[in-house]
């Protein structure tokens, strides 16, 4: 495995029902940054996005944010990232966000987040890069999407060997010792 500088970190643009939510992705923020870790992500200053962001500044860390100019009205631009880049679709979103990442960890989040997290599980099955990458299953998040893979591995539809792809784990210090990251 490559050396870990930058973890792109997919996640909400809202809080969630659960202050739960805010406080993991505050924890992410700050460890990954105590852990010498640049962040990257998609460059709003709301919801779990800008809470993750806010942390990781917050505790000395660098953050990289990568924003399509269509969604400034909506997810509002977060002003005091290390650096923001504008983009023209969230299909160079991805992109731009995969280049900069050596890593990825997704924490709860919606339809936005299942899109970029498999974007990177495909990229890494066709071999179009090898970037670890893990699932944060904070209580429980993440089981029903684990149930339906493994469902689709005994429908045929995702191959045995494909198991590596991500790891889900229930604690950023699991998958930062999976990472051989201290």
């Amino acid at each position: 495995m490559s050396k870990i500088n930058r973890v792109g970190i997919f996640c909400g643009s809202s809080m969630g029902s659960d202050g739960q939510y805010k406080t993991l992705t505050e924890e992410v923020g700050r460890e990954l940054a105590n852990a010498g870790l640049g962040v990257v992500y998609g460059g709003a200053s709301i919801g779990l996005m800008g809470t993750l962001a806010d942390a990781a500044l917050a505790a000395g860390g660098e953050v990289y944010g990568v924003l399509p100019r269509a969604l400034i009205r909506r997810e509002f631009a977060h002003k005091g990232l290390t650096q923001l880049e504008m983009v023209d679709s969230l299909a160079e979103r991805k992109n731009r966000m995969i280049a900069l990442s050596d890593a990825f960890i997704a924490l709860p989040g919606g339809f936005g987040t299942m899109d970029e997290l498999f974007e990177v599980l495909t990229w890494n099955q066709l071999r179009i890069i090898q970037k670890p990458m893990a699932l944060l299953n904070h209580h429980g998040f993440y089981h029903h999407l684990n149930e339906f893979i493994e469902k689709a591995k005994a429908c045929g539809f995702v191959k045995e060997g494909n198991n590596g792809l991500f790891h889900i784990e229930s604690n950023l210090k699991d998958i930062l010792a999976r990472w051989k990251i201290s």
